[in-house]
């Protein structure tokens, strides 16, 4: 990446971390993958219970994989042979976790976290139960307020994600939101997390480059 985009964008990272914090949340800026894994090992200890919600940037970025290490009690919801009543039950007992990580639909520059489910077990966990939240972001999840974070979703998130789960659904075939009715919509549940009142419980960790949809 240009060097002055790198700037313009860790510019935009600090002028939401600044916001965040106003919101009662943490926020840092990582610059690569090994300062991330040191980052996380920060906020957790051995043994934790760790939850996670579904998230193609805890892959890319490796938290999956570092995870699964045996390092703490994870509840692994992409073990294989796992039923449908495993993952309920594993959701469930995810409000109980010390930790529960995932990545966000977009963030804005004025520290609001904005999410959209299918099911809304992610979203509800990001509410309320675990003890921490950790939350990974690439730059490119990053809006200028509300309005831009529905209008990602719709254009970006819920169509790459309908495509990679290869959902029924017409923004998997014209790629963009067309607010269907379709049995499939993953888009169900909506929360804009605007501030805490819990100190210290949800953490959201930046790195300069783009990770997920």
């Amino acid at each position: 990446m240009d060097q002055n985009v790198v700037w313009v964008n860790e510019k935009k990272i600090e002028r939401t971390i600044k916001a965040l914090e106003r919101n009662n949340m943490n926020g840092y800026l990582v610059n690569n993958k090994d300062e991330l894994l040191d980052k996380i090992q920060e906020l957790l200890n051995d043994g934790d219970l760790i939850g996670c919600g579904g998230s193609m940037s805890l892959f890319e970025t490796g938290i999956i994989d570092f995870l699964r290490d045996g390092k703490y009690e994870f509840l692994d919801r992409y073990e294989e042979g796992l039923t449908a009543k495993d993952l309920k039950e594993m959701y469930r007992k995810t409000f109980s976790a010390d930790a529960y990580f995932t990545s966000t639909n977009a963030i804005t520059e004025n520290g609001e976290l904005y999410n959209v489910d299918g099911n809304g077990n992610r979203i509800a966990a990001m509410l309320y139960g675990p003890e921490k939240v950790i939350v990974i972001a690439g730059v490119n999840k990053i809006v200028k307020d509300i309005d831009d974070a529905i209008r990602r979703n719709e254009e970006i998130s819920a169509p790459a994600n309908a495509k990679r789960i290869g959902t029924k659904t017409p923004c998997k075939t014209v790629g963009h939101c067309m607010d269907c009715s379709s049995p499939e919509r993953i888009c169900c549940e909506y929360a804009i997390i605007k501030k805490q009142r819990t100190a210290n419980r949800i953490h959201v960790i930046f790195l300069n480059e783009s990770f997920g949809y």
